[in-house]
Protein backbone atom coordinates (compact mmCIF):
# COMPACT_ATOMS: atom_id res chain seq x y z
CA UNK A 1 0.00 0.00 0.00
CA UNK A 2 2.87 1.98 0.68
CA UNK A 3 4.49 1.55 -2.56
CA UNK A 4 1.12 2.46 -4.26
CA UNK A 5 0.93 5.71 -2.29
CA UNK A 6 4.40 6.58 -3.35
CA UNK A 7 4.08 6.15 -7.09
CA UNK A 8 0.50 7.89 -7.12
CA UNK A 9 2.20 11.17 -5.26
CA UNK A 10 5.07 11.00 -7.84
CA UNK A 11 2.85 10.99 -10.33
CA UNK A 12 0.96 13.43 -8.77
CA UNK A 13 4.30 15.71 -8.70
CA UNK A 14 5.32 14.59 -12.22
CA UNK A 15 2.22 15.81 -13.51
CA UNK A 16 1.80 19.02 -12.31
CA UNK A 17 5.17 19.87 -13.01
CA UNK A 18 4.79 18.86 -16.32
CA UNK A 19 2.02 20.93 -16.47
CA UNK A 20 4.11 23.62 -15.42
CA UNK A 21 6.54 23.79 -17.66
CA UNK A 22 5.58 22.54 -21.39
CA UNK A 23 3.40 25.35 -21.47
CA UNK A 24 5.91 28.33 -20.37
CA UNK A 25 8.66 26.50 -22.61
CA UNK A 26 6.14 26.53 -25.57
CA UNK A 27 4.29 29.77 -25.07
CA UNK A 28 7.15 31.82 -23.51
CA UNK A 29 8.48 33.08 -26.75
CA UNK A 30 5.98 34.19 -29.48
CA UNK A 31 7.18 33.67 -33.00
CA UNK A 32 7.95 37.56 -34.34
CA UNK A 33 6.05 38.70 -37.17
CA UNK A 34 8.23 40.98 -39.87
CA UNK A 35 6.09 43.41 -42.41
CA UNK A 36 8.94 43.88 -45.46
CA UNK A 37 6.96 46.36 -47.77
CA UNK A 38 3.82 44.57 -48.41
CA UNK A 39 4.44 40.55 -47.31
CA UNK A 40 4.54 39.41 -43.88
CA UNK A 41 7.14 36.77 -42.48
CA UNK A 42 8.44 35.45 -39.39
CA UNK A 43 12.22 35.29 -41.26
CA UNK A 44 13.46 38.61 -42.13
CA UNK A 45 15.54 39.07 -44.69
CA UNK A 46 17.59 42.42 -44.19
CA UNK A 47 18.55 43.95 -47.52
CA UNK A 48 14.24 43.92 -47.49
CA UNK A 49 13.95 46.85 -44.89
CA UNK A 50 11.54 44.29 -42.31
CA UNK A 51 9.78 46.10 -39.36
CA UNK A 52 8.68 43.61 -36.70
CA UNK A 53 5.27 43.94 -35.95
CA UNK A 54 4.07 45.09 -32.36
CA UNK A 55 1.12 43.20 -31.11
CA UNK A 56 -1.91 40.85 -32.15
CA UNK A 57 -1.25 38.24 -34.49
CA UNK A 58 -2.08 38.63 -38.51
CA UNK A 59 -5.06 37.32 -40.69
CA UNK A 60 -4.12 35.92 -44.01
CA UNK A 61 -7.59 35.91 -45.90
CA UNK A 62 -7.08 34.26 -49.38
CA UNK A 63 -8.36 35.81 -52.67
CA UNK A 64 -10.95 34.62 -54.89
CA UNK A 65 -10.22 32.51 -57.81
CA UNK A 66 -9.94 33.78 -61.09
CA UNK A 67 -11.73 31.74 -63.53
CA UNK A 68 -9.53 30.14 -66.44
CA UNK A 69 -10.59 31.30 -70.30
CA UNK A 70 -12.04 27.75 -70.66
CA UNK A 71 -14.65 28.19 -67.89
CA UNK A 72 -15.81 31.73 -69.19
CA UNK A 73 -16.04 30.13 -72.57
CA UNK A 74 -18.27 27.62 -71.39
CA UNK A 75 -20.44 29.96 -69.77
CA UNK A 76 -21.02 32.31 -72.19
CA UNK A 77 -21.78 29.43 -75.17
CA UNK A 78 -24.16 28.08 -72.80
CA UNK A 79 -25.60 31.64 -72.54
CA UNK A 80 -26.84 31.66 -75.89
CA UNK A 81 -23.24 32.51 -77.38
CA UNK A 82 -23.13 36.34 -75.96
CA UNK A 83 -23.06 39.21 -78.05
CA UNK A 84 -25.82 39.17 -81.40
CA UNK A 85 -24.22 40.02 -84.29
CA UNK A 86 -26.25 42.84 -86.07
CA UNK A 87 -26.61 42.82 -89.85
CA UNK A 88 -24.97 46.42 -91.35
CA UNK A 89 -27.50 47.92 -92.08
CA UNK A 90 -28.73 48.11 -88.65
CA UNK A 91 -25.38 48.80 -87.35
CA UNK A 92 -24.90 51.98 -89.66
CA UNK A 93 -28.07 53.52 -87.80
CA UNK A 94 -26.57 52.52 -84.50
CA UNK A 95 -23.73 54.59 -85.92
CA UNK A 96 -25.43 57.57 -87.32
CA UNK A 97 -27.15 57.71 -84.33
CA UNK A 98 -24.48 57.76 -81.99
CA UNK A 99 -22.69 60.42 -84.27
CA UNK A 100 -25.61 62.52 -83.70
CA UNK A 101 -25.57 62.35 -80.12
CA UNK A 102 -22.18 63.08 -80.05
CA UNK A 103 -22.72 66.10 -82.16
CA UNK A 104 -25.32 67.33 -80.22
CA UNK A 105 -23.09 66.88 -76.93
CA UNK A 106 -19.93 68.75 -78.47
CA UNK A 107 -22.13 71.82 -79.83
CA UNK A 108 -23.29 72.00 -76.39
CA UNK A 109 -20.17 71.94 -75.00
CA UNK A 110 -18.65 74.51 -77.44
CA UNK A 111 -21.77 76.61 -76.61
CA UNK A 112 -21.17 76.58 -73.12
CA UNK A 113 -17.31 77.14 -73.82
CA UNK A 114 -18.28 80.55 -75.75
CA UNK A 115 -20.20 81.50 -72.63
CA UNK A 116 -17.76 80.76 -70.04
CA UNK A 117 -14.60 82.55 -72.66
CA UNK A 118 -17.13 85.36 -72.44
CA UNK A 119 -17.43 85.68 -68.54
CA UNK A 120 -13.55 84.82 -68.53
CA UNK A 121 -12.65 87.74 -70.20
CA UNK A 122 -8.51 86.97 -70.58
CA UNK A 123 -8.22 86.20 -66.73
CA UNK A 124 -10.21 88.83 -65.71
CA UNK A 125 -14.28 88.56 -65.22
CA UNK A 126 -16.11 91.38 -64.52
CA UNK A 127 -16.44 91.90 -60.53
CA UNK A 128 -19.62 91.67 -58.45
CA UNK A 129 -21.13 94.07 -56.23
CA UNK A 130 -20.35 91.60 -53.26
CA UNK A 131 -16.59 91.24 -54.51
CA UNK A 132 -15.87 94.68 -53.90
CA UNK A 133 -15.57 94.26 -50.68
CA UNK A 134 -14.10 90.72 -50.43
CA UNK A 135 -11.54 89.79 -52.65
CA UNK A 136 -11.29 86.43 -51.41
CA UNK A 137 -15.12 85.77 -53.36
CA UNK A 138 -13.63 87.05 -56.73
CA UNK A 139 -10.62 84.79 -56.19
CA UNK A 140 -12.61 81.62 -56.03
CA UNK A 141 -14.27 83.17 -58.89
CA UNK A 142 -11.36 83.11 -61.06
CA UNK A 143 -10.64 79.70 -59.83
CA UNK A 144 -14.15 78.45 -60.57
CA UNK A 145 -14.30 79.36 -64.32
CA UNK A 146 -10.77 78.56 -64.90
CA UNK A 147 -11.52 74.89 -63.57
CA UNK A 148 -14.85 75.42 -65.39
CA UNK A 149 -13.01 75.75 -68.57
CA UNK A 150 -10.21 73.28 -68.39
CA UNK A 151 -13.40 70.88 -67.61
CA UNK A 152 -14.71 71.85 -70.75
CA UNK A 153 -12.15 72.06 -73.17
CA UNK A 154 -11.17 68.32 -71.69
CA UNK A 155 -15.30 67.38 -72.56
CA UNK A 156 -14.86 68.91 -76.07
CA UNK A 157 -11.46 67.32 -76.90
CA UNK A 158 -12.96 63.71 -75.38
CA UNK A 159 -15.97 64.28 -77.89
CA UNK A 160 -13.97 65.11 -81.10
CA UNK A 161 -12.06 61.91 -80.13
CA UNK A 162 -15.13 59.71 -80.13
CA UNK A 163 -16.30 61.32 -83.22
CA UNK A 164 -12.99 60.26 -84.57
CA UNK A 165 -13.53 57.18 -83.52
CA UNK A 166 -16.84 56.48 -85.15
CA UNK A 167 -16.52 55.04 -89.07
CA UNK A 168 -16.98 57.41 -91.46
CA UNK A 169 -20.52 58.49 -93.02
CA UNK A 170 -21.46 56.49 -96.18
CA UNK A 171 -23.12 58.98 -98.18
CA UNK A 172 -23.41 56.61 -101.40
CA UNK A 173 -25.73 54.51 -100.03
CA UNK A 174 -23.94 51.50 -101.62
CA UNK A 175 -22.90 48.82 -99.57
CA UNK A 176 -18.71 47.69 -99.41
Amino acid sequence: MRSTLFSFLRLAILASLSAVVWPTGAASEPQRIYRCGNAYTNQPDPAANCKPLAGGSVTVIEGTRVQGLSAAGSAINASGGGAAKVDSAEQRQRDTQAQAVLQAELQRAQKQYAELLREWRNGEPERRADEHRQPQKYQERVAQLRAALQRTEADMAGLQRELSRLPAANTTGTQP
